[in-house]
């Protein structure tokens, strides 16, 4: 569980990386779309893990491996942003928020198993 701290901290990290991926994600992926979903911060703010998700990509592996390699690039660009607010800038680790994939997934589970019960009560309707 997260304190109010973390929480806040997230909170701003997410809406100034958000800025950062808007007016220079071009540079590090260009004509891909790339969503900072969630922040997840440690209790001493040192360390941030940010979940991304991208669009008009095809390989999402390859895009959080590209914004990985420039993540010391994108912290001090960070660290310009939040200076006043912050005293440390936390070391940034990017992955792959992989929620909507799952919620799709779950979706045809659940439509599936529906149309199933559907067919087994006309079935049994029939007999």
């Amino acid at each position: 569980m997260e304190s109010k701290r973390q929480q806040k901290f997230a909170g701003l990290l997410q809406e100034e990386l958000a800025a950062v991926f808007q007016k220079e994600g071009a540079a590090y992926l260009p004509n891909t779309l790339v969503t900072i979903t969630k922040v997840r911060v440690s209790p001493d703010l040192a360390v941030a893990k940010v979940y991304l998700s991208f669009l008009n990509t095809s390989n999402t592996t390859l895009s959080v491996n590209t914004v990985n390699s420039h993540a010391g690039e994108i912290r001090y660009k960070l660290g310009s942003r939040i200076r006043h607010q912050a005293r440390v800038v936390p070391s940034l680790t990017f992955f792959v928020d992989d929620t909507n994939e799952y919620t799709e997934h779950m979706d045809k589970i659940f439509d599936k198993i529906a149309k199933e019960r559907k067919e087994n009560e006309s079935a049994e309707d029939d007999a």
